[in-house]
C-alpha cells in the first residue's frame, strides 16, 4: 500500500482513497488532491486527505498519471 507517508503526497496529485463509509468494503474513490489532513509524517492505515471534489479518505494508493 502506498500513500502512507506524508512526504509521497502533495496537492494535485492523483489518488485513490477509501472514503469513512466504504472502510468496511474497501471500495475506492478516484480524485485529485486537494488538501493533506493528517500531521503525522507517517500513518499506518494512510495518509487522511481531502480530494479537490470535497471528499475526505485515507490514500490507499498513489496513481500514475501521463495527462
Amino acid at each position: 500500500m502506498a500513500g502512507e507517508y506524508r512526504k509521497d503526497i502533495h496537492p494535485g496529485l492523483h489518488v485513490a482513497i477509501v472514503l469513512k463509509k466504504d472502510q468496511r468494503t474497501g471500495k475506492l474513490t478516484h480524485g485529485i488532491v486537494g488538501s493533506l489532513l493528517t500531521k503525522a509524517p507517517y500513518h499506518s492505515r494512510g495518509i487522511k486527505v481531502r480530494l479537490v471534489d470535497g471528499q475526505v479518505g485515507r490514500v490507499h494508493a498513489i496513481e500514475s498519471r501521463n495527462d
